[in-house]
């Protein structure tokens, strides 16, 4: 099993930048799928950045260009950097983890970021 806690949400004006941090505890190595979704209020949960089969990122075209995903080995944990934030990056972040060993899907909490003059 994998646990999974965010942290680094709260409220920014547009344009301004934030970090999230997700810190993995548990059977960390069975992890092949790490990284950030996110649901904003009336509409499904949609992914924002993963790493996949290791160093292989996905990013959402909406992100992209904006957002950098990394990943610290060492601290086990995954970081979201977003920066030239808008209104409509509004929504709970979640951090994501999947395993094909477990063929399981696990999540965080979420964590709310706020775009708003």
């Amino acid at each position: 099993q994998v646990q999974l806690v965010e942290s680094g949400g709260g409220l920014v004006q547009p344009g301004g930048s934030l970090r999230l941090s997700c810190a993995a505890s548990g059977s960390i190595f069975i992890i092949w799928t790490w990284g950030w979704y996110r649901q904003a209020p009336g509409k499904q949960r949609e992914l924002v950045a993963v790493f996949k089969s290791g160093d292989i990122v996905n990013y959402s075209d909406s992100v992209k260009g904006r957002f950098t995903i990394s990943r610290d080995s060492a601290k086990n944990t995954v970081s979201l950097q977003m920066n030239s934030l808008k209104p409509e990056d509004t929504a709970v972040y979640y951090c994501y983890a999947d395993s094909t060993m477990t063929m399981s899907a696990y999540w965080g909490q979420g964590t709310q970021v706020t775009v708003s003059s």
